[in-house]
Order: C-alpha cells, then structure tokens, then sequence
C-alpha cells in the first residue's frame, strides 16, 4: 500500500538506474582462518589476481585482500581492498565492502568449496573507486555490485549508478 510519503516522491526517487560497469572475477586460495575474536569469527583470504571485462573499463587484477568477518547472526563482512590494472596501464584502487547470508545449508556448502546457485542467498557489495588516471576520473564518483562466491574465488557484476 502506497503512502502518502511515497506517492508524493518524484520519479528519480522511486528505482535505481543502473549500467553495467564490469565482470569482476577474482582468485582468492583458501581463507587463513583467524577463528573468533571478542569482535566476530575472523578470517582473511589474500587475493592474488584476476581480471575484470566490461564495454568502458577492462584489465587484470594485480592483487589485494579479503578480511572477513562472521557475524553471530550467520552473515558474513567482507572489507576488501584490491588494485586493479587496466588495458591502458591505469591504476585503480578498488575497495569494497559487502554482506553474505543466507540458509545455513548454502552458506556450509560455499564454506566447504561446493558450488551453489546464486539465487539461494544474498550477496550485495559496495565499491568505490579511486584513481589519478585522469582518462578514468569519473569512476571517483560511482558504485554499486553483486557477487557470487565460487570455490577459488568470487565474480561480482559491477554496475555504475545512475
């Protein structure tokens, strides 16, 4: 049921318009695991490479890490920090955070290296960008991604807000 807060936003405040930025597709070996901290239950996986393909923006990435952290409620924080290189040589630092949950039995098989459907659980991130290649400035000022988790490593969907 509409409200009267709701009927009264303008059309730019009703949906999200997005355009696919990139395919982020990293390799991450198997997690160090820390194990639980007064904090969370820790673990920190080191990301040493990959690529990433898209229309405007395409490369390789040159490494970084994965610290996460296990929630009591079963919900997984990732805070990520890699440095990708694109085709032309740019730098770019892209860093992220994201949550992972889902039905205890997805999120074991995914733990365990198993591969699961995507649509059985919620995998949501939040990059932001940051360059001084001046070719790609305006990537300074975007985000937003979705991910899966495969067994050697994540591929998320990058999409620029509009």
């Amino acid at each position: 049921m509409a409200t009267a807060l709701s009927q009264n936003l303008p059309d730019a405040l009703k949906s999200i318009r997005t355009r696919p930025l990139f395919v982020l597709r990293l390799q991450v070996p198997p997690y160090y695991v820390v194990g639980a901290t007064p904090g969370a239950f820790r673990r920190v996986g080191i990301v040493l490479g990959g690529l990433f393909e898209g229309e405007r923006l395409s490369g390789e990435v040159l490494g970084g890490n994965d610290w996460q952290a296990v929630r009591n409620d079963g919900c997984t924080k990732l805070d990520v920090r890699i440095v990708l290189k694109a085709t032309d040589g740019a730098l770019i630092v892209m860093t992220y955070q994201a949550l992972r949950h889902g039905p205890r039995d997805v999120m074991e098989k995914l733990d365990e290296g198993k591969p699961v459907d995507p649509a059985s659980y919620y995998f949501r991130m939040n990059p932001l960008f940051e360059t001084s290649a001046e070719r790609y400035d305006w990537l300074n000022r975007i985000i937003l991604g979705t991910g899966h988790r495969l067994p050697d490593g994540p591929v998320y969907s990058i999409f620029e807000v509009l």
